[in-house]
This record gives C-alpha cells, structure tokens and sequence, in this order.
C-alpha cells in the first residue's frame, strides 16, 4: 500500500491531534464520513479491535508510514530488548525526517521529508537524502551550506510551537546544527497514543 495522499484534516478529524501530519485544525467536530451528522458517532462504541486499529493509524499517518514500514518497525521493536512499546516509539523518532520535525525544521514530518529528499540536510558532514535514515548517538544533524532551503528552516524555527527541544537532543540555534544525545523517552514524544494498543495489533497477525 502506497503513502496516503488524501485529505489530512479528514484523517484528524477522525484520530485527533496529530502534530507530524498537518498543522491546520478543522472547523468541524464530526468524525467524517456520516454526512454531517455531528451525533451520529455518541452511541456508537468502537469494539476492540476498533480501538487497537485507531491506535495503529495514529502512528502510521502521524509519521507518514506505509503498512509495510510499520509493521518492520514492529518486527525490529521486538527483537530488541527492554519494553517494546517505547522501543517502537524510539526507532521512530530516530527517523531523520522525525528528527527534522522535531528540531523544527520542517512544520510537518512531510515537509521535513522533503527537506532530506531534495539534500539539504547533512549528517555528520555527508548530506543524506533518505529519511527513513536511522539516525545513532552523537550524530550531528546541520543543514547543507548554501542551502536553498535555508530561508524555509530559519522561518520555520522563528514560528516553532514546541516551546522547547526534547533533551534528548542539543541544538545550536547560530549554527543550526543539532547532536543526538540519547534515544528518547516517552515523555518527550508529542504524539497523544497508547503505542501497547499497536502491539497487540500486530500480535495477532
């Protein structure tokens, strides 16, 4: 299945808040897809595979994912040990592109996917253009000199909503550069979801 292409604030309509698709707010309540009707979802309870499925969507439009990178996500979360919920959570936040948006430098992860796609950013002085890219401990993430894109960054820094960068990141406002310190905690992601939902999801695949 292909990256989704439709409408966004269709899918938060649906999901709620999901700060890595889109930055826009719907001036509808509703869920979509009942013809307008803002009560036609009151009575109605979600059965529980409906719940886990919701939560599985969550993570895979928030980061821009197709089924088939999610579920590899899954599978690597867990081979690794400790808690794989937050495992999951970390390799996809040490996504470049995930990174990227987390910094500030692009308003949505796609707009950051972007970024990397068309060579602006460097990583540890060499410019990487996959934004699935895993990003390690102490990699340093700046911004390609000369850049085009320069302007767009330096403008999306100044409207940044996050007040401030996660600690598991340094980053040097001057220079633009920024150095992965740690994986990140739970805490510090910005996406509202029970990630054990996902993985009894996929559990019973």
């Amino acid at each position: 299945m292909s990256r989704y292409r439709g409408p966004k604030l269709k899918i938060s309509r649906r999901l709620g808040t999901l700060p890595g698709l889109t930055t826009k707010t719907s001036r509808k309540l509703n869920r979509p897809g009942k013809d307008g009707n803002a009560n036609a979802d009151i009575n109605k309870k979600l059965t529980e595979y409906g719940v886990r499925l919701e939560e599985k969507q969550k993570l895979k439009f928030n980061y821009g994912l197709t089924e088939s990178q999610l579920f590899r996500y899954v599978k690597e979360a867990r081979r690794r040990q400790g808690v794989t919920g937050l495992i999951l959570l970390q390799l996809l936040e040490m996504r470049l592109d995930t990174l990227c948006f987390t910094l500030g430098f692009g308003k949505t992860i796609a707009q950051s996917r972007q970024l990397v796609n068309h060579g602006h950013i460097i990583i540890n002085n060499q410019v990487v253009s996959i934004p699935s890219f895993q990003c390690r401990l102490n990699d340093i993430i700046s911004i390609k000199p000369k850049s085009s894109a320069v302007e767009l960054i330096e403008n999306n820094l100044k409207n940044f909503k996050i007040n401030e960068i996660p600690s598991h990141l340094r980053f040097d406002n001057e220079n633009l550069k920024a150095t992965v310190l740690d994986y990140c905690d739970r805490d510090d992601v910005s996406l509202k979801l029970d990630e054990l939902l996902v993985i009894e999801h996929y559990s019973r695949r």
